[in-house]
């Protein structure tokens, strides 16, 4: 399934389930542009078509983002057909910011009860 003359990069960081994981991302050329598709366990993504595979790549890790993968990072290993070893740097994706649960009515309770604390 690999076409010669594209990029692979490895992706690694932590699953779901909190599993440290590391598999290669390649890229798949079409009509409308690139599509990346990572292989992981069961699971296969393929982004949408993008103008470029780097554009594939960074909505290939914000899909994974969403579903709840963190600390990914992807470091270049084939750049135009040609083979770079780990001569890259890895390039770091900052999780996305979870927004807090709404506190539920058990936490409300509890608040009247505890002591405020205040700064001194």
């Amino acid at each position: 399934m690999d076409q010669p003359g594209l990029d692979k990069h490895q992706l690694a960081g932590l699953d779901a389930r909190e599993r440290g994981f590391s598999r290669p991302v390649s890229f798949v050329q079409i009509e409308e542009g690139y599509r990346a598709v990572l292989r992981y366990e069961t699971i296969l993504i393929e982004t949408a078509p993008h103008a470029t595979q780097d554009e594939a790549l960074r909505r290939l890790v914000e899909t994974l983002q969403a579903k709840g993968y963190r600390q990914l990072r992807t470091e270049v290993s084939f750049r135009n057909g040609v083979y770079l070893g780990s001569q890259e740097l890895w390039i770091e994706y900052p999780d996305q910011a979870i927004e807090p649960e709404p506190p539920g009515l058990m936490t409300k309770l509890l608040s009247w009860f505890r002591p405020s604390r205040t700064e001194e």
